[in-house]
């Protein structure tokens, strides 16, 4: 036998195709897919975000919930009673000065 040569097989050459397509696929996907690394990213900000949102508003509330307490009728805060007519009804007293 003098120098025959030998074809490599098909079957491993589509064999290897078919690895690294399925192996790119799935680093796709794991990355920028519905459940990849980006995504969490991106989901975990939007969950800080949220986060600080709900305690600015939680602040709110709670200065909303004092107003509300100070001008009940258990406890009836004058001073903020006063302020709160002066604010709406849009008037002075006589002892105060504008100021713009």
């Amino acid at each position: 036998m003098t120098g025959t040569l030998k074809r490599p097989a098909i079957g491993g050459v589509i064999f290897f195709a078919v690895a690294f397509v399925l192996a790119s696929y799935f680093t796709f996907a794991a990355v920028q897919g519905d459940y990849g690394v980006f995504r969490r990213v991106r989901i975990e900000a939007e969950a800080h975000n949220l986060r600080s949102e709900r305690d600015q508003l939680a602040a709110e509330l709670a200065v909303l919930k004092n107003k509300t307490h100070r001008l009940s009728s258990d406890y009836l805060d004058l001073d903020l009673l006063d302020e709160q007519a002066r604010k709406v009804l849009g008037q002075l007293r006589a002892d105060e000065v504008v100021i713009r």
